[in-house]
């Protein structure tokens, strides 16, 4: 008996998804920018001594997010659904290398032999390097294009303005809102008050671990809160929540009472008014004068006290403790030189504090881990210049102007207090440092490639037949993602192609028979 062969049935091309709608916020995926702006508000709204509770070692909610964001984004560079960018980049590259030196020195402290109180310290540093990594990667790979990375730094700016609303309730009221705040499951490393007295005056820590820390947060985050206030009036939008928020961030700077968040404002001036356009300069130095003639007059003294901090330097109990332990740091950073005696061992009590992350490191990491710590934040700084010079987006190159500005706080800061000991500010620089890598990755060109010439059934490949780029898109303007390209696009290049393959066949030669191509990847 014949067998009856049956054709197998038509296969329906997947119906074609609307690009608009996947622009639509309900219907968008969680993607890397979704976990960079849960770590800022985990970060910035969760006190700085809140952590897990029954593990052997202290760990705080924006170092878990962290963890896994580090996990993400290894599982990111195995696949090609997760939505991470691949492929090199100058941010991308320091944390590589500065994870390289992180390694290194623990190694060399695991192999030595250390007291072991220290070297459990060493075992919860290279943790914290992980996670810290990890969220620099996360945002550097993960956040893809302007939109999403303005999701993220609006998140910051907020976050950091309710940061600032707690330290006014703690300066104002003496009212300490985060002790209200440990969840169940968590618990609180120590019980230092976040409270504290300078001059008659408060100074407050809010959610952060010292009121140095507050001070040099408000000092990093105030760059982005001027930038989305002055971009939302220069297009015409409302902008009196981002200037509240402005103001909210400069007042939990100013109830800091610190010498190192002025320090920071001072150098975030410097770089702005550098780059900034003569008219916003204006503006922005009425807005100061304004801003401090009201602290002036809702609380007295307070001007006062910043000025003393300054006028009596050589004085001042705490400048004479920062240089006391010279001599100690001379002699161990002899005795371990190139890579340290091992990341966290140097800690208080059982050894002196040294107010200055440069002498830290060089004890704890050695000459590459100190030279390496500070590559990062330089190649944040470059990276964010970097978009200021390749783009001619105004709004863009603020931002580029804006992430350097940043960046400079924590470069200049580490030097008045040891940086790497503070959680906050620690996790917020590594964050930005990822940002202006992603801004960098969205606004770098993409690279012309030439397409492959059609082949002809002999296997030749005609000379016309090599397609070109567009003179429309090689002398297009926009700011857009390396290697990724639209449909419409895809479906043009692809028309080019075949049209330019079938004048180079010879006349009278049939062309040759083509399977059905399938639909673009989505």
């Amino acid at each position: 008996m014949a067998r009856t062969l049956s054709a197998p049935a038509p296969t329906r091309a997947p119906a074609p998804v609307s690009v608009a709608s996947l622009d639509r916020p309900g219907l968008r995926s969680a993607d890397g920018a979704t976990l960079a702006a849960a770590f800022a508000v985990v970060l910035m709204l969760s006190p700085a001594r809140l952590v897990f509770r029954g593990l052997p070692f202290s760990l705080t909610p924006a170092d878990a997010v962290g963890l896994f964001a580090a996990l993400w984004w290894f599982c990111a560079q195995l696949t090609t659904t997760l939505g991470a960018a691949k492929g090199s980049n100058p941010v991308r590259t320091a944390l590589f290398v500065y994870t390289a030196a992180m390694l290194a020195t623990y190694g060399y402290a695991s192999a030595a032999y250390l007291p072991p109180d220290e070297l459990d310290m060493a075992d919860h540093s290279i943790v914290l390097v992980v996670a810290l990594v990890g969220i620099g990667l996360g945002a550097c790979d993960g956040i893809r294009g302007r939109e999403r990375l303005d999701f993220v730094l609006r998140c910051l700016v907020i976050s950091g303005a309710a940061v600032g609303v707690i330290a006014a309730l703690q300066f104002v009221l003496e009212f300490d809102l985060t002790k209200y705040l440990a969840f169940p499951g968590f618990r609180f490393t120590s019980e230092l008050p976040a409270i504290l007295e300078r001059n008659t005056l408060r100074r407050v820590a809010a959610t952060t671990g010292h009121p140095i820390e507050l001070g040099v947060v408000c000092a990093m985050i105030i760059p982005l809160a001027l930038h989305y206030a002055f971009g939302a009036r220069d297009r015409g939008e409302p902008s009196l929540r981002w200037w509240a928020c402005c103001a909210l961030i400069g007042t939990g700077l100013m109830f800091s009472v610190s010498r190192s968040a002025v320090l920071g404002l001072g150098v975030v001036s410097v770089v702005l008014v550098a780059g900034w356009p003569a008219r916003r300069r204006m503006w922005a130095a009425i807005g100061g004068v304004g801003f401090l003639a009201g602290m002036k007059v809702a609380v007295p003294g307070l001007m006062s006290v910043f000025l003393g901090l300054f006028t009596s330097l050589s004085s001042d109990s705490s400048i004479q403790y920062r240089t006391h332990d010279y001599a100690v740091a001379a002699t161990e950073i002899g005795n371990h030189f190139w890579v340290g005696r091992g990341l966290g061992t140097w800690y208080a009590p059982k050894h002196l504090i040294f107010d200055n992350q440069y002498i830290l490191s060089l004890v704890e990491t050695g000459v590459i881990g100190m030279a390496t710590f500070s590559g990062i934040f330089l190649t944040g700084i470059w990276a964010a210049l970097r978009v200021r010079r390749l783009s001619s987006d105004p709004a863009v190159r603020d931002l580029g102007l804006t992430l350097a500005a940043c960046l400079v706080v924590p470069l200049v800061g580490a030097a008045t207090f040891d940086l790497r000991s503070f959680a906050t500010v620690t996790g917020l620089s590594f964050l930005i440092i990822g940002a202006a890598g992603s801004l960098l990755r969205a606004t770098r060109p993409p690279r012309a490639q030439a397409a492959r010439p059609p082949e002809r059934p002999d296997g030749e490949s005609g000379e016309a037949g090599e397609s070109r780029e567009p003179k429309q898109a090689r002398e297009s303007g926009e700011v857009r993602e390396s290697g990724e390209e639209t449909d419409e696009k895809a479906a043009e290049t692809a028309e080019t192609a075949e049209t330019a393959g079938k004048v180079t066949r010879p006349a009278g030669r049939a062309d040759p028979p083509r399977s059905p191509r399938p639909g673009p990847a989505r």
